[in-house]
């Protein structure tokens, strides 16, 4: 961990080939994730982000880093965007083929949703990303907060935590502070819009009774689970979600309003205004 902005790498730091099987199998099932329905809502949300960022962004492509199997890259073209995504462990034919540090051209919006975590360079992503923008050009980031009360309550058991597939561990300053050294005007930070925070609290309080109630798991379908879960424990952890729901909820709640949330959300734009 750096002493001085405070973010952590995962250590040992995984090998390629561990990369590569962390990311296919269990985790990405021809089969689904969370059934027809649980799928069909999953993309449904994901698929809605594009009509924020159609909004947002000006005229021009977008650039979709940690693409996934692509739901918003295919949203944004429904809308009529020129939208281009990046993930180097999906088989897409239609992504970019390189790294995110990589990244050339003007575009409109560049999106890290959940992916900058992942990258074994992200402050070289963000800084090409950032120079890769045209002037007015959306930066939005979500990522999870490691200086979130829920991670120093939950600890190796936080869900975010995501091991191996998440090789760096970025507090909500370091990040905000990185990306006004690359000279963007941030323009909004929400502790809410990021995502899982109400379920990392869940996920910590659930796996705090006992680490074989794995809520994450418990959600997925049997293809899609880190290990065999049977019946009666996946019954059980489902039924004891339902019960601490109200406790996630307040948890979420008092960490929103002290700014120290599971996620961190960010809108950055390619430019500065001059005050007058």
């Amino acid at each position: 961990m750096c002493a001085w902005c405070g973010v952590a790498t995962t250590y040992p730091w995984p090998t390629e080939d561990e990369l590569s099987a962390a990311y296919t199998g269990w985790y990405r099932p021809a089969a689904g994730r969370f059934g027809r329905f649980g799928d069909t809502l999953f993309n449904r949300v994901r698929a809605q982000r594009s009509q924020l960022i159609d909004d947002l962004a000006p005229p021009g492509p977008i650039l979709d880093v940690g693409a996934g199997e692509g739901t918003l890259i295919d949203a944004l073209r429904d809308r009529g965007r020129d939208a281009v995504g990046l993930d180097p462990y999906t088989g897409r034919s239609d992504f970019l083929a390189i790294e995110p540090e990589a990244i050339t051209g003007e575009w409109a919006a560049i999106v890290f949703w959940h992916s900058l975590e992942h990258l074994r360079a992200p402050t070289r992503a963000l800084r090409a990303a950032a120079s890769a923008l045209r002037p007015g050009g959306l930066l939005l980031i979500a990522i999870p907060n490691p200086s979130s009360i829920q991670a120093r309550i939950f600890g190796d058991r936080w869900f975010p935590l995501d091991l191996p597939r998440h090789l760096v561990h970025v507090p909500a300053h370091a990040l905000l502070g990185y990306l006004r050294q690359l000279e963007l005007e941030i323009r909004r930070v929400s502790y809410l819009r990021g995502g899982q925070v109400v379920f990392g609290w869940l996920h910590g309080l659930v796996g705090s009774i006992s680490p074989r109630l794995d809520m994450y798991d418990a959600l997925r379908i049997k293809e899609a689970r880190s290990r065999e879960m049977p019946p009666p424990v996946r019954i059980t952890t489902i039924v004891l979600g339902v019960l601490l729901f109200p406790l996630a909820c307040i948890g979420s709640i008092i960490e929103v309003v002290a700014r120290r949330s599971g996620t961190l959300y960010v809108e950055a734009i390619a430019w500065r205004v001059e005050s007058s």
